[in-house]
């Protein structure tokens, strides 16, 4: 890609913003054909069941990331006014930092498998440790590709826990997925090896199922926001103290982490990955110290930068699900220009955060809403019948006023009409 710094992206036509997109990532015409006609209701009813129609999304560009020092088209799906804008205009300060770093752990996720039914538990969690390597091997053999590309079974952990119903083991199989999310492969894996761990242990096996808490596949990303490109010193300071109450408020940081969520889940759903997935996971990883909080920090550095970070679980994939059916998601994954689910994850993280920081700097600063309300007054003034350019005057009178309603859109469309300009 020559760059993703597209300026006045954001005023050409949807046809002309294709056009550009397939300029600078070499899409074909078949994948320009994907983005236009979208998922077929035949594709649609070979995915999910009693399908009768489609529930369509906007598919958009955040332009100006540069990621790892590879400039990167970020396509996100989402209906809520102001999120791409958000996210393009982070992503355009934090160029002048060097942009986003990434990093993983790699693709490792857990399947649990739920051992009830024994006397001796911790004598028995022993038992099962002891038989490692067999079930390990045992869980490989159902999945020899994933092994061929360096993937499968890499450890084994067991706990016991107490409960209402009594002590019981719970043993974490530990699976390299590659590049795909895994719930398949692992799943599979934990109801082949369920009854030999019923004959070592001489327990009975309950659950055997996929954790989304993947805290042993996490993305990461890190960026510099320089004081002089984000309004100087005081707005440094405004974010870390903004972004402090959500490490200490679970009231704050719920809204907080719904805000990087934004992002990221747009980015997952474009790319036809399990948006309840990630975001279950990414929740539960916020609680992980028994206290619900911030997935992103913000510092000062000796320069006096703002220096920004996140860290969560990323379960995405390339291969299985939708992303190798919808042909939208699969257009999308081409506009990234990735090759690994790993690549993919890391870019999410960095979305993640820069939509974080875009909220961060509009609370701290002019407040939230000045720019999402310009684009929820259009879509009140369509509701209310306005046709597109229409629609454009009356939300940018209706937030100019900070009237925002039906009625109004109602009142100023009436007007317009008897002035001749509808």
């Amino acid at each position: 890609m020559a760059t993703s710094r597209l300026s006045g992206f954001r005023n050409l036509s949807p046809v002309e913003r294709l056009a550009t997109v397939s300029e600078q990532t070499g899409l074909g015409q078949d994948d320009l054909a994907q983005l236009n006609q979208g998922l077929t209701l035949d594709q649609a009813n070979r995915m999910v069941e009693n399908v009768i129609g489609m529930m369509q999304v906007p598919l958009g560009i955040a332009t100006n990331f540069l990621i790892d020092d590879r400039d990167v088209l970020i396509p996100m799906a989402t209906e809520e006014p102001s999120v791409i804008a958000a996210a393009s205009n982070a992503a355009k300060m934090a160029r002048d930092g060097g942009g986003f770093i990434t990093g993983s752990t790699g693709p490792v996720m857990r399947v649990l498998i739920q051992v009830t039914g024994v006397q001796d538990p911790f004598f028995t969690r022993q038992t099962i440790l002891s038989h490692t390597d067999e079930l390990m091997a045992m869980a490989n053999s159902k999945d020899p590709m994933l092994v061929k590309f360096g993937g499968g079974a890499k450890g084994l952990e067991a706990y016991v826990l107490d409960s209402r119903v009594g002590p019981m083991i719970v043993i974490h199989l530990l699976v390299d997925c590659r590049d795909a999310m895994g719930a398949n492969a692992l799943n599979t894996m934990a109801e082949f090896l369920a009854p030999r761990i019923e004959e070592i242990t001489g327990g009975k096996v309950y659950l055997r199922i996929i954790s989304n808490l993947a805290d042993k596949r996490l993305a990461m990303a890190r960026t510099v926001f320089k004081a002089s490109g984000i309004g100087g010193p005081e707005v440094v300071d405004a974010i870390i103290k903004a972004a402090v109450l959500a490490e200490i408020d679970p009231y704050r940081a719920a809204t907080h982490n719904k805000g990087i969520m934004n992002g990221i889940t747009a980015v997952v759903l474009a790319t036809g990955n399990d948006t309840r997935a990630v975001e279950s996971g990414a929740h539960a990883y916020a609680s992980i110290g028994g206290r619900y909080t911030s997935l992103t920090h913000y510092e000062k550095n000796f320069e006096g930068d703002l220096v920004a970070s996140i860290e969560l679980p990323m379960a995405v994939g390339l291969v299985g699900g939708a992303t190798r059916v919808h042909p939208v998601a699969k257009a999308a994954v081409k506009i990234l220009g990735i090759k690994s689910a790993d690549e993919l994850g890391r870019i999410i993280a960095a979305v993640g955060l820069a939509q974080n920081f875009a909220a961060l700097r509009a609370l701290a600063t002019e407040g939230i809403q000045r720019g999402h309300m310009t684009l929820h007054a259009r879509n009140v003034a369509i509701q209310a019948g306005a046709t597109c350019d229409l629609a454009e005057v009356i939300g940018a009178r209706m937030a100019a006023e900070r009237r925002v309603s039906a009625d109004r859109a109602a009142e100023l469309l009436r007007e317009m009409k008897e002035q001749g300009k509808s």
